[in-house]
């Protein structure tokens, strides 16, 4: 039995092995998460720099995330002194039965004939997602719905979104209007945009406005109809699905585009974007986001790619013409930051783009060179799978390469006597040549 026990090890200890070997998790699927939704995306909310997708250029259903765009146009109304905070609207027929809690729409109680300020009916629009309180507002900017929708159409393309279709103020089916939708659109039709359009859009309001947090940060909203509405954002403080750090953005649920949500949350000073299109359930959009937000979180990071006066491998001089000194050196003026997966660093190379305005053709500065004078920019390149940014603009991850000292132009006996020099030595050296050919 003692000479059978070494032969017994060996065959546990292979099997051990064996199990070990197979069951190793599969890193690449690990990146790979299982999101329920028909598309998804997570992005950097500073940069714009797609961290994952998912089916993410899909045009579907958008329901109420569309508000988002409505937002925008207000805020934008509200900056430019087109609209006030504190402007009046009458509450029209139309608008005072669509916020009838019958018709089972998301809405605050509107008075016909009563006066409501634009910030009452943004705080209700933006928190309890009210259809009619948009609608109104959608009135107050454009005289009709029908023209706010050309305004959203043509914001859309200004903002270059890409995947967008909008027939109406508030992400509602057209059908849900009561006979009223905007004028030029179908009545069953309704607003879609594809992940990647919304997660677009969610970053230039951010970006533009700010301020927008303010408002969809808040978990609940008292209005003056003696009633409190709850934020459709579960994932708020103190609400069903509190998450750290969330404070917006919009959600969105129609039986064409099923349940959505923006989100955006910040935690140390990292804000993420994500969103999530067509789950099943308020439960499943809010569980699922949060799988969005773990990963984000738990997987990237923004960090120093290269530091403030990088000098590039590829070239830490430029050569100068006309100057007392033939060669300036140069360095990046800030630092390059950006947001990164964990333990990728040294994925991340220095990309140097000069000026070429600012050289001759023969790849030289002219003197004078001052001490700080831009002759190009640092950007990086990336070995991996680079899911690109948000926008196409990915030149704005970039930091001005300068010159680090001055070359004073030399004066014109010192330029006169190096044209003698170089005549006489490309005298010489055709001389050279052609003696030398002859033997």
């Amino acid at each position: 039995m003692k000479r059978k026990q070494p032969l017994l090890l060996v065959i546990i200890a292979f099997f051990v092995l064996s199990n070990f070997i197979y069951n190793v998790p599969n890193i690449e699927a690990a990146t790979k998460l299982d999101i329920k939704a028909k598309a998804a995306i997570i992005i950097d909310a500073k940069t714009g720099k797609v961290l994952y997708e998912d089916n993410a250029d899909e045009l579907l259903g958008v329901a109420s995330m569309s508000k988002m765009l409505t937002e925008y146009l207000v805020l934008e109304a509200i900056h430019e002194g087109r609209i006030s905070w504190d402007q009046k609207v009458t509450i029209n027929e139309f608008v005072h039965k669509l916020s009838s809690p019958y018709l089972g729409l998301s809405n605050v109680g509107l008075t016909q004939g009563e006066a409501y300020t634009v910030k009452e009916l943004y705080q209700a629009m933006a928190i309890h997602s009210a259809n009619a309180a948009t609608v109104a507002l959608a009135e107050v900017i454009a005289g009709t719905e029908g023209n706010f929708v050309k305004l959203m159409n043509e914001k859309a393309a200004e903002l270059e979104l890409g995947d967008f279709h909008f027939v109406n103020s508030t992400g509602l089916n057209n059908s849900d209007m009561l006979d009223n939708h905007p004028e030029g659109t179908d009545i069953n039709d309704e607003n879609k945009m594809s992940a990647r359009a919304t997660a677009k859009l969610a970053y230039h309001l951010l970006n533009d406005f700010p301020e927008v947090l303010d408002t969809a940060k808040i978990s609940r909203l008292k209005f003056r109809d003696g009633r409190t509405y709850n934020n459709f954002n579960w994932m708020l403080p103190e609400l069903t699905f509190e998450y750290e750090g969330v404070d917006g953005l919009k959600t969105g649920s129609t039986n064409f585009a099923g349940y959505c949500f923006t989100a955006t949350a910040v935690k140390s000073n990292q804000r993420f974007i994500t969103v999530i299109m067509n789950t099943k359930s308020q439960i499943e959009r809010f569980n699922e986001t949060a799988k969005l937000l773990d990963y984000a979180f738990a997987n990237f990071g923004e960090d120093t790619l290269f530091e403030k006066g990088f000098v590039p491998e590829s070239k830490k001089t430029l050569p100068v013409t006309k100057g007392k000194d033939d060669s300036v050196k140069i360095a990046t003026k800030d630092p390059l930051s950006l947001i990164i997966k964990n333990g990728e660093k040294d994925k991340y190379k220095a990309k140097l783009v000069l000026n070429k305005k600012k050289l001759n053709e023969d790849g030289q500065l002219t003197a004078p060179v001052k001490e700080g004078d831009v002759v190009g920019y640092l950007t990086y390149e990336y070995d991996g799978d680079d899911l690109g940014f948000i926008t196409d603009k990915e030149s704005t991850v970039k930091v001005d390469v300068v010159a680090t000292e001055s070359v004073e132009k030399a004066n014109w006996f010192v330029l006169m006597m190096r044209g003698i020099g170089n005549f006489f030595a490309s005298l010489w050296n055709g001389i050279t040549t052609t003696v030398g050919g002859w033997f």
